[in-house]
């Protein structure tokens, strides 16, 4: 079994791109949790606000199919027991980008995340309709969207739909055929970085978020950005797990 998440996943990376992070989460004081917890903390991120709580830690089966990484059934554990304070708050608005997503179950403190972040994010994956997106971009600078077309220009009603209630940024990834970005004034559309063999496709989108964001915000070009993006997506291709530091299923159990 692997660590992640993908507000696991944004952070681990974004320190590797040599930048300051921290992961503020509930995690159970289960062999999943502690994995969790230890890895992150070995990847040099600030843990000082997680909670170890009694209880099952969240996860996910995933099922590997030529490389490609398919969902499988789904626990939720003490994800329901999140309840931010004051002093997480003040924690948080330390930083210059705030990361979270759909399944975060944040959506209570959505509005107030948003008015304590210099920049918050919010990946929706593939869990969106547009009654979500309604309720949830007006909070939202930039904005994550999965959604697998034909044509990456069918994306662009979506954008454009999305785009209409604030967001800065939004990017729309679609597999193999890449990526399409909306700043406001601007298309723009980024292929895939093939890879002479897939081995495991989990991550690649955080990572691929993950490097766009802090190329983004550290001042580089949204072109630059995205190429940069799609090569960590396409490296992480190369490697199992979204960051690694696999343990052994059954001896866990």
């Amino acid at each position: 079994m692997f660590p992640g998440g993908n507000s696991v996943n944004v952070p681990v990376l974004a320190h590797r791109l040599g930048h300051p992070a921290a992961y503020l989460g509930w995690l159970a004081a289960d062999p999943h949790g502690l994995l969790v917890y230890n890895s992150i903390k070995e990847e040099g991120l600030d843990v000082s606000h997680c909670r170890l709580i009694e209880g099952k830690n969240a996860f996910c089966e995933v099922t590997l199919k030529h490389g490609e990484r398919v969902f499988g059934d789904f626990c939720e554990g003490i994800c329901d027991q999140i309840d931010l304070n004051d002093e997480d708050f003040k924690f948080i608005s330390g930083f210059d980008l705030v990361h979270t997503s759909v399944y975060s179950f944040i959506s209570p403190y959505l509005k107030q995340l948003k008015s304590e972040s210099k920049v918050l994010s919010y990946d929706f994956s593939q869990e969106w309709d547009r009654d979500s997106l309604a309720e949830t971009l007006p909070f939202v600078d930039i904005a994550l969207i999965s959604n697998t077309v034909d044509n990456i220009e069918e994306n662009k009603e979506l954008i454009n739909y999305a785009s209409s209630f604030g967001p800065v940024i939004v990017l729309v990834t679609s597999g193999e055929h890449g990526a399409l970005l909306y700043d406001g004034s601007q298309f723009y559309h980024q292929p895939i970085y093939p890879v002479e063999k897939v081995i495991d496709t989990l991550g690649a989108g955080d990572a691929f978020a993950s490097r766009f964001m802090v190329d983004y915000l550290s001042g580089f070009s949204v072109r630059v950005a995205l190429q940069n993006a799609a090569i960590s997506a396409a490296k992480t291709c190369m490697y199992y797990g979204a960051f690694g530091h696999g343990v052994s299923l059954y001896k866990n159990q």
